[in-house]
């Protein structure tokens, strides 16, 4: 049967880390990665995978405690969103050097958005860190991305299941890693440490941009509730038009989009949602 993979890694934020648990699966399985694209936290992961540097990657996020994912956070007082998203990016280049996607050992192609044409920018030549710094701009979150005249976004607001951009190889199948899977609980529960820092500023923040008064469902919240409902009908539709030959869906109620910090849970779960389809879509194809 084929062995070779294109895989397509959607948006989702901190849930894509359930991605890299994923591509250990494949990899198991014996499965190789020939092509990648991705939509943010997509991006992010495909392209470090493309350039050999995600066992690097893993290894930090896994030592990440929610004061560290806090101390990441460069928070701004412009009107174009909350974060810089500068630091988080420096500290990425400290130990994993910025190398052009063309360079790269896999094939890769990063999507961001063109808000003021309405349009999808392809990144799949130049720096990576320019790419998927545009790539995971969540509108009023990050600062947006000027680029060639154009303001750039998070890739996921038009393409979220990236399937359209993902570079075809010959006898490849195609994987998708769709990160708006049917809704379940909460994977994780907070260390000790987690929780005493949970009662300090990171709550306030997370209370202020999440629920607001009593009267209100709150900015943040209701920003992302209403754009959720949009990205989860586009990957739905995506999905059943390209019709791949295998979709892992991780709940999208699995983490919030900065829970990083819940990265071992996530990646354990990318691995155990991988081996229950990758093992129905073996036995499907050899009855």
């Amino acid at each position: 049967m084929p062995k070779s993979v294109s895989l397509v890694l959607s948006s989702g934020g901190s849930k894509g880390l359930a991605q890299i648990g994923v591509i250990h699966e494949l990899g198991r399985h014996g499965f190789k990665i020939h092509s990648i694209a991705g939509s943010s936290i997509g991006s992010v992961i495909g392209g470090l995978y493309a350039m050999g540097k995600l066992s690097e990657y893993t290894d930090w996020v896994c030592s990440l405690t929610k004061k560290d994912v806090w101390s990441l956070m460069d928070f701004t007082i412009t009107s174009h969103g909350l974060l810089k998203g500068e630091r988080v990016f420096e500290k990425l280049k400290a130990f994993i050097p910025d190398m052009n996607i063309e360079d790269m050992k896999v094939p890769f192609t990063a999507i961001a958005t063109d808000i003021l044409n309405e349009k999808e920018v392809i990144f799949d030549r130049g720096s990576f860190y320019k790419a998927i710094r545009a790539s995971v701009s969540i509108p009023a979150v990050f600062i947006p991305v000027n680029y060639n005249g154009s303001i750039l976004v998070d890739g996921g607001l038009l393409y979220p299941v990236p399937l359209e951009f993902v570079k075809p190889a010959e006898g490849a199948i195609t994987v998708v890693v769709n990160l708006y899977g049917d809704r379940r609980e909460n994977i994780s529960e907070q260390s000790e440490t987690d929780r005493d820092y949970s009662k300090g500023l990171f709550n306030i923040f997370s209370k202020l941009i999440s629920t607001g008064d009593k009267q209100s469902i709150g900015y943040y919240t209701l920003l992302t509730t209403t754009s959720s409902a949009m990205i989860h009908k586009l990957a739905k539709v995506s999905i059943e038009k390209y019709k791949p030959e295998i979709v892992i869906n991780i709940p999208y109620d699995s983490a919030g989009t900065f829970d990083f910090y819940k990265a071992k849970e996530l990646i354990m779960l990318g691995e155990a949602e991988a081996r229950e389809t990758i093992s129905s879509y073996l036995n499907n194809y050899n009855e």
